[in-house]
């Protein structure tokens, strides 16, 4: 049937047997209709537009980069088209392979500048036009090895580390910093962004260290503002779990010295407390170190690295003969071990680097390498005689032994290829984080146990 003129709609319905068809094909007229009014009504009703802008931007790249130092490569006039390029556009779920900070990328080592460490510069050159009225801000780079100082059209907008001494002091290298921009800078225009950058010695061996791995961010205050608390929210996960473990470790020390009093002759919870505390201070000292920027990268090579690591080891061997009773094991021969360790470790760190021949050098890492290996047959002698020694715990001392062991010797899975870390959530958790989770429960239980034990005593005593 043909429409008449100036008609909307016309349907021709045949009737048939099935007036169940029928109502279908009335109702789907009705629907098409109606849908048909909707969609005339939005294209008729005015719109509001919305646009949707960067606020803010990765200075990824590509930059200028040199090695060396010269002030004069702040100044936006000089000429650094001789300079490498170096581009820091991280690739989808690029992160760093220690704690998991999202955009992480390699630097200078791994870009054709292996073994150096001393200063560098970067250099990038854009144009930002702000929103009117606007402010803007930086948020600095993120990860740099090991301290930086940002300059923007030649004004030092400030960093990370201590410039006034020579060579600069270092801290965390971890470290956010937000800085806005001034009100002649935050109009825009043409800028050039320069970051001196210095990593100390003790980053030398490292295949990937060196300058920046995570880009700065530029953009409207507001919005660089929420990343630089998002970058510090991912610096507090990566080490709340260091933190929880060192407290966790000093409750574990004040149940080991409750139990001295209960057997006064007992040297063994002197020993394993102190060991407690010292494993205490190395890994609570994780979230200090990246926390808060007081302590330097030379405090933690002389005070953790040097002293606490070889202390620890120590007293947790005699801690465990003396828990065994196991007379065959020299204290003697652990304290050789551990002062071997300090002074391998001092000998090793980066205050002498350059001074020592590449020969002193090697024979420094094989001493370490062989003095860490008898702390760990010395280990794991220990856990064999004290099963063999029928001692009341020791099926129950053994999973606490094993973790533990997990965690003093790191370095040693490492070299063999254990997986030394995950990323649950996209935060990193370490082996070691896990192996003393771990412990700290079972020696609870442990502890508990022995403490239970000793009460039972005391009481029979007191009745006999």
């Amino acid at each position: 049937m043909a429409a008449s003129p100036g008609s909307k709609l016309v349907l021709h319905i045949e009737s048939g047997s099935d007036g169940q068809s029928t109502a279908v094909l009335i109702r789907t007229a009705l629907m098409l209709y109606f849908l048909g009014s909707a969609s005339l009504a939005w294209a008729s009703s005015p719109k509001t537009l919305i646009q949707l802008g960067e606020s803010s931007v990765p200075l990824n790249g590509p930059w200028k980069f040199h090695r060396n130092d010269d002030p004069r490569w702040a100044d936006p006039s000089f000429d650094d088209d001789g300079w490498e390029s170096v581009d820091l556009t991280p690739p989808p779920g690029a992160r760093d392979n220690d704690v998991g900070f999202t955009g992480f990328v390699p630097g200078w080592a791994a870009r054709g500048h292996a073994g150096y460490v001393g200063f560098a510069w970067y250099r990038l050159r854009f144009r930002i036009s702000p929103p009117p009225g606007g402010t803007l801000a930086l948020d600095g780079p993120f990860v740099v090895d090991s301290a930086y100082q940002a300059y923007l059209n030649g004004r030092l907008l400030g960093g990370v580390g201590d410039f006034e001494r020579a060579p600069p002091t270092a801290y965390g290298f971890h470290r956010p910093r937000l800085f806005v921009l001034p009100a002649d800078l935050a109009r825009g225009g043409d800028m050039l962004l320069a970051v001196r950058v210095w990593m100390g010695a003790w980053g030398a061996s490292d295949p990937e260290g060196g300058g920046i791995h995570i880009a700065p961010v530029i953009g409207e205050s507001a919005v660089v503002a929420a990343h630089y608390r998002l970058q510090w929210l991912e610096v507090f996960e990566g080490y709340v779990v260091d933190a929880v473990e060192g407290l966790l470790f000093l409750a574990l020390m004040i149940m080991v010295l409750s139990l001295a009093p209960f057997d006064r002759e007992d040297r063994t919870y002197i020993w394993m407390a102190a060991a407690l505390l010292l494993l205490a201070i190395i890994r609570g000292n994780q979230a200090f170190l990246f926390w808060w920027q007081f302590e330097t990268i030379h405090d933690f090579e002389l005070f953790i690295a040097t002293l606490a690591v070889p202390l620890s080891l120590g007293a947790w061997v005699i801690a465990w003969r003396s828990w065994f009773a196991l007379e065959s094991f020299p204290p003697k021969l652990v304290a050789v071990l551990t002062a071997a360790l300090i002074v391998i470790q001092f000998m090793s760190r980066s205050w002498f680097y350059g001074v020592f021949p590449h020969a002193a050098n090697v024979l420094l890492h094989y001493a370490l390498i062989v003095v860490r290996l008898g702390f760990l047959l010395l280990f794991f002698a220990i856990i064999v005689q004290g099963v063999r020694a029928r001692r009341p715990e020791r099926w129950f001392v053994l999973p606490a032994m094993l973790t533990l062991g997990v965690g003093l010797f790191a370095q040693e899975l490492s070299t063999v290829g254990v997986p030394g870390i995950w990323f649950p959530y996209g935060v990193g958790v370490s082996r070691t984080e896990y192996a003393y989770a771990v412990f700290d429960v079972v020696l609870f239980f442990v502890l508990q146990r022995r403490l239970s034990r000793l009460r039972w005593q005391r009481r029979v005593d007191l009745v006999v």
